[in-house]
């Protein structure tokens, strides 16, 4: 067994910003606790702060994006997806118009990721077609 390492990071599980401490060992999450220096959690976290890591390391986890061709799903590289992604959403802009686009933005990502899907939305799609599940 190897000596752990304790990383000290910003759980990126919700907006909140909770400072968290890893301990890694053998470059695998061993575990998880509140960073009591932390001025937004003071060493508190929530149960998915503290135990919904073990995704990181799953099998099953995907690792490269993936397109839909001939009915089936296919690895494809960065670059492809983007451009996929891209010429989809310029056909629909063209054909339906800027209203025809929404997006949804997640709880469980970072204020500044948030911040920049609004932005896109709003400069890029020229739409105020976004919602998110973050707002109580």
């Amino acid at each position: 067994m190897g000596d752990a390492n304790f990383v000290k990071t910003i759980c990126g599980y919700c907006g909140t910003g909770c400072g968290l401490v890893v301990e890694v060992e053998n470059n695998r999450i061993m575990k998880i606790r509140g960073d009591k220096d932390a001025p937004v959690n003071k060493g508190q976290t929530c149960v998915k702060g503290a135990f919904a890591y073990e995704y990181v390391h799953a099998k099953n986890r995907l690792s490269s994006p993936l397109i839909r061709k001939a009915g089936s799903l296919v690895e494809t590289t960065w670059e492809e997806a983007y451009q996929f992604i891209a010429e989809k959403l310029t056909l629909i802009k063209s054909t339906w118009g800027s209203n025809a686009i929404s997006m949804f933005a997640c709880a469980r990502t970072t204020n500044e990721s948030n911040f920049i899907t609004q932005k896109f939305m709003r400069t890029v799609v020229n739409s105020n077609n976004i919602d998110g599940c973050n707002r109580t």
